[in-house]
């Protein structure tokens, strides 16, 4: 999770603009991440409701409900950090 970086007092129009670009590049990064997060939770959730051929017994069904859960955390971790990047473009 990458922490916007905040522009400082002082540190001049060259030192924004990297701080910018910065930002910008670490926004698209988190979306990335949390982009695949999401991908990995719903194809979690199919297993676990049964609908993978071959991954269908109850042990691959609870290691789907719980790598959707894993997942809805990275995504949401991801999201939180892309939007902050967003917001100190």
């Amino acid at each position: 999770m990458s922490a916007p970086n905040v522009d400082k007092p002082n540190e001049g129009i060259v030192g924004q603009v990297v701080n910018s670009a910065k930002n910008a590049a670490n926004y698209v990064s988190e979306s990335i991440q949390g982009n695949s997060a999401e991908a990995s939770k719903e194809a979690n959730k199919q297993q676990a409701k049964g609908n993978v051929p071959g991954n269908d017994s109850i042990t691959d069904r609870v290691s789907g409900a719980l790598g959707a859960a894993g997942d809805k955390v990275d995504e949401k971790k991801h999201d939180s950090a892309a939007k902050a990047n967003k917001e100190a473009i």
